[in-house]
């Protein structure tokens, strides 16, 4: 299955042409021209050098930076440890007990799917330069020299969105994204998918779906080249999850049961734990976009700080009027909410854009995760589309609104029109390649469990074993 996602995935990429000639790799390009993946959209590394000299004589030598380098090492584990056990505890925690083990063993799966993939062949198609101008708007290179399929050519080099740091970091760094995106879509189809069915469709989503997104924004795309702002996922993660998601969930259907049968939340202990893991490993994520240990990293640290505790805050209070009582999954929610939005915004708005950021993120996401939930009657369980759809749009327009040319100069042009673009095309490009890779799930592995299989329990009848005897 593998083998033949590797060849046929970078197919569906639009407008895909048999190319004659080459451009340099990306690692070779010279260090002066290198941005950080913050300002792939004022900078794009595509460009190859004027010159027609050798690049072994036009490329200075590598100099790499330790201080960048730790700080992206530790960015990196930070941002793996959100999926396993940060998100995985969330999710966790949430689901009724019967099904708790198929719940963590789908961010496990994905973490050890997605990292395969992604040293293969995802890597190469999100953040390389295709030698093909035109080509190069919709994907990046899955042939030549200037590709990274199998990491070839990595070894000793640096990415030119990353110069101070090995390219083999930033690979890592960027699949932690990739891990986390397709997990995130699992909230809302918890409890009632097959666990075949899950592995075949996270494998072509994140060929298909994710990594064309991340290459449109971060990797030299035309988002990217037009001036979209997203400092650290808010299109390319959280509304491409949290539309996928949806999605998914109504192509499922709902879980037999709901609106009659109790399906509380197990154990809230394992999910405050895993949205503390999140809210942590989130000073990677966004702080981390800053792809240097640098002032930029310090504003995306304290945003992200400030963002989270106001959203949550905002939630809790609307809660508390509209049900009496605050609850602790309505903080947990709320403070997942608040790093969801601030994510784009991290790295470009100042320290009241970060407040104002995190208010609309705990009113608007509680409204999506509750009210439009209960007026459109759709089962997004775990609302992964009220938290992160929501969520990553309000921060996505508020980051063209908010954004601080003295935070981050790649602000200055800052517009809501122009990000709204970029909201509209993660959100088309999304629905319609998740839906029809749901039906080539569903007349393959089949994409939902039996009925019986749903009573007794996902973690007894897909994978043999409960929580306790």
């Amino acid at each position: 299955m593998l083998a033949a996602l590797i060849v046929g995935g970078p197919m569906v990429a639009p407008a895909i042409a048999q190319v004659a000639s080459s451009a340099p790799a990306a690692s070779a390009a010279p260090a002066a021209s290198a941005a950080p993946a913050s300002d792939a959209s004022s900078a794009p590394a595509s460009a190859a050098p004027a010159s027609s000299a050798p690049a072994a004589a036009a490329t200075p030598p590598v100099k790499l930076d330790s201080g960048d380098t730790a700080w992206m090492l530790t960015s990196t584990a930070l941002v793996l440890m959100m999926t396993i056990p940060g998100l995985a505890l969330f999710y966790g925690g949430m689901v009724r007990k019967k099904n708790v083990l198929d719940t963590l063993a789908q961010s496990f799966v994905i973490t050890c799917l997605v990292t395969v993939l992604w040293m293969i062949v995802g890597y190469s198609l999100a953040f390389t330069t295709n030698p093909d101008a035109g080509i190069n708007k919709w994907i990046g290179a899955w042939s030549g020299p200037a590709s990274r399929v199998l990491m070839k050519g990595s070894i000793g080099g640096v990415s030119s969105l990353a110069a101070t740091i090995p390219e083999s970091v930033f690979m890592c760094f960027q699949m932690t994204f990739a891990i986390i995106t397709p997990a995130l879509i699992c909230g809302s189809f918890a409890e009632r998918m097959k666990f075949s069915g899950m592995i075949l469709f996270m494998s072509l989503w994140l060929l298909c779906v994710y990594c064309p997104i991340a290459h449109w924004v971060w990797g030299g795309g035309f988002l990217g080249a037009g001036g979209v702002l997203d400092f650290a996922g808010g299109t390319v993660v959280h509304i491409n999850a949290g539309v996928a998601g949806l999605v998914t969930a109504l192509v499922l259907g709902k879980r037999k049961g709901l609106g009659h049968e109790n399906m509380a939340p197990h154990n809230l202990v394992l999910t405050m734990i895993g949205a503390s893991l999140l809210w942590v490993g989130w000073f990677g994520f966004n702080a981390g976009s800053a792809v240097t240990s640098s002032a930029l990293a310090g504003s995306a640290f304290m945003n992200t700080q400030v963002a989270t505790a106001t959203a949550a805050l905002a939630w809790m209070v609307v809660e508390w009027i509209e049900r009496k009582k605050p609850t602790l999954l309505g903080l947990c929610s709320g403070a997942v909410a608040g790093l969801v939005a601030i994510t784009p915004a991290s790295g470009f708005v100042n320290p009241v854009g970060s407040l104002i950021v995190g208010i609309a993120a705990g009113v608007g996401c509680y409204g999506g995760a509750v009210w439009v939930k209960k007026i459109f009657k759709y089962d997004d369980a775990l609302d992964a589309f009220g938290v992160h759809a929501v969520g990553g749009l309000i921060g996505a327009l508020l980051t063209g609104a908010l954004a601080d040319a003295a935070v981050n100069s790649a602000g200055a042009m800052h517009s809501v029109l122009t990000q709204a673009k970029g909201v509209v095309w993660t959100i088309g490009w999304t629905a319609v390649g998740t839906f029809i890779i749901l039906m080539i799930c569903k007349f393959t592995t089949g994409i939902r469990v039996s009925e019986e299989a749903e009573v007794e329990g996902l973690d007894l009848a897909l994978h043999g074993e409960t929580v306790h005897d």
